[in-house]
């Protein structure tokens, strides 16, 4: 429209002697006043998040210092889940059955049912059996083990801390629980998976969100960590 504008101004076929189309987008001063200077409406390209390597998968989970916390990074990791995902899973959201989760808190509220592999259930076991507190009232699998919120659901900061302590001790530079999900569905469409299957498993409500996994065509799953859900 900018463009269009300007060709009718230059031609004078417009009374309109200024294009009244912005060209860019207002930016703010440090102080938070507006000034003119106009940012280009250029779309930048999207960098793919990174994606962890078998070893250093391999790394970070056994960085990881309670059965909950592997719980939790499997989830990401070897099912695909969001951070608020993992965190709003409630006991019955968990189908040990069926090797399964519900997602019924899903980014935009949409709902899926997803696998997931035996290792998170024997982890997420552990968890439940040995370290969850008899005394927390809440249905949310996910919970603070110590300290004044004890028994009280985990928070988004919570799970970031825990995986930020566990990096440092890998020694790894990058592992986001963004990329913990990254990995699992990069994973899956090496393996062969089918883009509508990967996209269901992610729970993208539109399929072109999918096909950043289309230009992956690297090696598979190397590692009992990053076996892809049976």
């Amino acid at each position: 429209m900018s463009g269009l504008y300007a060709y009718l101004v230059a031609r004078g076929d417009t009374p309109v002697r200024v294009n009244p189309v912005p060209r860019g987008l207002m930016t703010r001063r440090q102080g938070g006043t507006m000034r003119s200077r106009m940012a280009p409406l250029v779309r930048v390209p999207r960098t793919p998040p990174r994606v962890l390597s078998p070893e250093e998968a391999d790394r970070l989970v056994a960085a990881l210092r309670t059965h909950r916390d592997r719980a939790m990074v499997l989830a990401m990791l070897l099912a695909g889940l969001r951070r608020c995902e993992v965190l709003g899973l409630r006991f019955c959201d968990v189908q040990v059955a069926d090797r399964r989760l519900a997602v019924v808190e899903g980014k935009g509220g949409h709902h899926r049912i997803v696998p997931a592999a035996n290792r998170f259930f024997d982890e997420l076991g552990a968890y439940v059996h040995g370290e969850r507190p008899a005394a927390a009232l809440t249905d949310r699998v996910f919970v603070v083990l110590k300290g004044p919120r004890r028994g009280l659901p985990l928070s988004a900061e919570g799970l970031d801390e825990i995986l930020d302590g566990a990096r440092r001790r890998a020694g790894l530079k990058h592992a986001t629980c963004h990329e913990l999900r990254h990995t699992c569905l990069t994973r899956l469409r090496e393996a062969g998976m089918a883009l509508e299957a990967v996209q269901a498993q992610a729970g993208h409500a539109c399929i072109e969100s999918t096909r950043v996994y289309l230009h992956l065509a690297t090696t598979g799953w190397l590692t009992s960590t990053c076996a892809p859900p049976s």
